[in-house]
């Protein structure tokens, strides 16, 4: 039996050969396209972006002993990456909780119980991917003061008072004034 020429197939076969079927060359050459037409787009064509927030943080006023919270979320691609800093340092203490969102695109940072002047500072939200960084920052003020229990004539119920002062400013318009 002689070896057949260089170039020149030996023989066409239409069998499955790991799954694909040898075929004539243009419907070969079709296969790719089909392939690409009937893949979905989002994953092969989803533009790299750096991230932007959907939702920053607001400054807060808590009360000394209480609970504050803020919620700070980003989106990007790839998904970006958020933390919380105090100081210029990602937050580490026991009473301060950061609540990741499923799916990473967020976080809740959680101070409990508030301790003025400790917990008094300005807490920044970062956002980062491989795209890029961006932060903001938002402040948490504390109102000190003395809370006095009462209780009712009954013994059954107790309720609580805070003596606090309040500061306030206004643009007034010029048609009032």
């Amino acid at each position: 039996m002689s070896l057949p020429e260089h170039g020149r197939p030996v023989a066409r076969s239409r069998r499955p050969f790991f799954g694909f079927c040898l075929c004539q060359p243009p419907l070969c050459l079709l296969l790719p396209l089909i392939l690409l037409l009937t893949r979905p787009w989002s994953g092969m064509c989803a533009a790299l972006a750096s991230p932007r927030f959907t939702k920053i943080p607001t400054d807060q006023i808590g009360v000394s002993g209480g609970v504050a919270s803020f919620v700070c979320q980003a989106t990007g691609n790839p998904k970006p990456v958020v933390y919380w800093n105090k100081k210029g340092k990602k937050v580490n203490s026991q009473r301060i909780e950061t609540i990741e969102f499923d799916d990473g695109a967020g976080a809740v940072l959680r101070i409990q119980p508030l301790r003025a002047p400790r917990d008094e500072n300005v807490y920044e939200c970062v956002a980062r991917n491989s795209e890029g960084e961006v932060s903001v920052t938002s402040k948490l003020s504390i109102m000190r003061g003395k809370a006095q229990r009462h209780t009712s004539t009954n013994g059954l119920r107790h309720a609580f008072s805070f003596t606090c002062a309040l500061l306030a400013s206004a643009i007034i318009p010029a048609s009032l004034g």
